[in-house]
């Protein structure tokens, strides 16, 4: 099959921005260039679309709204200005990174528009990723592939996470056989475990940077743990720790995903603001070790991915925990800030072929089915 360009947007739970990605994929393959060392290289070009405080503020706000949603179709509150903003920044994400490449639309086969998590409750069977896959197309002129979870939470599945196929698509690429682990690292964190015989596992491990943000954000106004050297100075509360990781959530048995909100940063407000990054960071590392009592194999190599991977504090922790040797995508010629991006593009193209998705082994739908909403420009 033609390997074809596709572009995958991002906008994660950690509201920092949009992350744009082009990948060549035929929906099976990825196209990949092999260095010397036997590591991909990069592939393809990446670009980004910071939010402002005040854009932050709204999907914050959005994001409050959401709770009351009952129906899928419900926008409540501020939702649809917060959709109206969504698909504008994605498009001037899109439009910027075609001028910067030298690209047009017509280069481009798809664009995989995740769009932005409000609310994600599977048990009620309702999944909000607000964005307009429509206005969208008709802006760029390029046929869009949205809405990527719907159909598997219609399903039964969880619609998350969605990224393990295309996981599995780069380790075989770069011909990292298992047991092995994917774990990216952003507002929320999930894994992806490949067994000796090629099986495939995956699930959200529980909060990944969320709380961590929300926390530095309260306590010193800024984004993020820079590093983890504030969490670095802290020391964890273990008797706090102790009682996060008794939540339900832990013990129950994969497929299952994660809504950010059923962890609050406020848990820790007792402590001083070192402490309380200690104890957040501690609990995203923690949780990741208690995932893989879950595990078919416990990996013997790790790939980290997404921003947490940028967190040299929780990054010492992981390395302390997991027993097993822990490579950062980036050093392999994976994208650790840009993989969810690509991924949504190597989905769109797989959406458009009508390849399956999701698994019963990665979101717990029935059988293995495809999704995703196309939109052709009009």
């Amino acid at each position: 099959m033609t390997m074809k360009r596709a572009i995958g947007l991002m906008s994660g739970t950690s509201l920092d921005g949009v992350d744009v990605a082009l990948i060549e994929t035929d929906g099976e393959a990825v196209h990949v260039v092999k260095s010397r060392n036997n590591f991909l290289e990069p592939l393809g070009p990446t670009g980004y679309r910071g939010y402002e405080e005040e854009e932050r503020t709204l999907l914050r706000a959005a994001t409050k709204d959401a709770e009351s949603v009952v129906l899928p179709t419900d926008r409540p509150g501020r939702l649809p200005e917060a959709e109206a903003f969504v698909t504008r920044a994605h498009a001037e994400a899109v439009e910027r990174f075609l001028a910067d490449n030298g690209l047009t639309p017509a280069d481009i086969e798809v664009v995989g528009f995740h769009g932005q998590t409000v609310i994600h409750r599977p048990q009620h069977r309702i999944s909000i990723q607000i964005g307009d896959g429509q206005a969208l197309a008709d802006r760029l002129g390029i046929p869009v592939v949205s809405d990527l979870r719907r159909a598997d939470i219609e399903a039964g599945g969880q619609g998350a996470p969605l990224v393990p196929i295309f996981h599995k698509a780069l380790a075989e690429a770069a011909g990292f056989a298992g047991p092995f682990g994917i774990l990216n690292i952003g507002g929320v964190a999930n894994a992806t475990l490949i067994d000796s015989g090629g099986g495939v596992v995956a699930f959200d491990t529980g909060p990944g940077n969320s709380l961590i943000d929300e926390w530095m954000q309260e306590r010193e106004g800024k984004n993020l743990d820079d590093g983890g050297r504030t969490a670095a100075r802290g020391r964890p509360d273990d008797q706090l720790l102790a009682w996060l990781l008794q939540h339900p959530f832990f013990a129950r048995k994969p497929p299952k995903s994660l809504d950010r909100n059923w962890f609050s940063h406020k848990l820790a407000g007792q402590l001083s603001t070192e402490d309380g990054a200690a104890t957040l960071t501690a609990f995203t590392a923690r949780a990741v070790l208690l995932a893989l009592d879950h595990a078919p194999e416990r990996p013997t190599r790790w790939v980290v991915a997404g921003g947490g991977a940028k967190n040299g504090e929780l990054m010492r922790l992981l390395n302390s925990l997991l027993d097993a040797e822990i490579l950062m995508a980036d050093t392999i010629g994976w994208s650790s800030a840009f993989l969810e991006a690509q991924a949504f593009a190597y989905l769109a193209m797989r959406s458009l072929k009508g390849l399956p998705i999701t698994f019963p082994s990665t979101t717990g739908v029935g059988e293995a089915i495809s999704g995703g909403v196309l939109a052709r420009p009009r």
